[in-house]
């Protein structure tokens, strides 16, 4: 999953779909399932924007270690082998790009 995330770390939005919309990685769906899901919540928080203009990117996402399954599998001569079946949290923050214009004032006397 954090080969997924460091894929589209930084990137715009809809270039961060396209990617996952072609990653044969496993965590793809996921991550742009998430991404969906955070673009829908930002959406809905500002009702007056439209995404196209927004020019939205991601500012952080982060991938934690979740809870972790412990099974055993049997092996040769009575043994057992542990199998870890792993899982994670993952933290999707977007933004919007705001260029920042400089006005300049000029204060002529006439």
């Amino acid at each position: 999953m954090r080969l997924v995330a460091n894929l589209i770390r930084g990137k715009s939005v809809t270039r961060a779909l396209g990617l996952l919309k072609f990653e044969a990685n496993a965590g793809a769906p996921k991550l742009e399932k998430l991404l969906l899901s955070a673009l829908s919540n930002w959406q809905a928080a500002n009702e007056d924007a439209r995404i196209e203009d927004a020019n939205l990117y991601i500012k952080e996402i982060r991938v934690d270690e979740g809870k972790m399954l412990k099974r055993l599998r049997p092996a040769p001569q009575g043994r057992g082998h542990r199998i870890r079946k792993r899982s994670n949290h993952v933290t999707l923050v977007i933004d919007s790009k705001v260029d920042s214009v400089e006005t300049s004032t000029s204060n002529e006397a006439k």
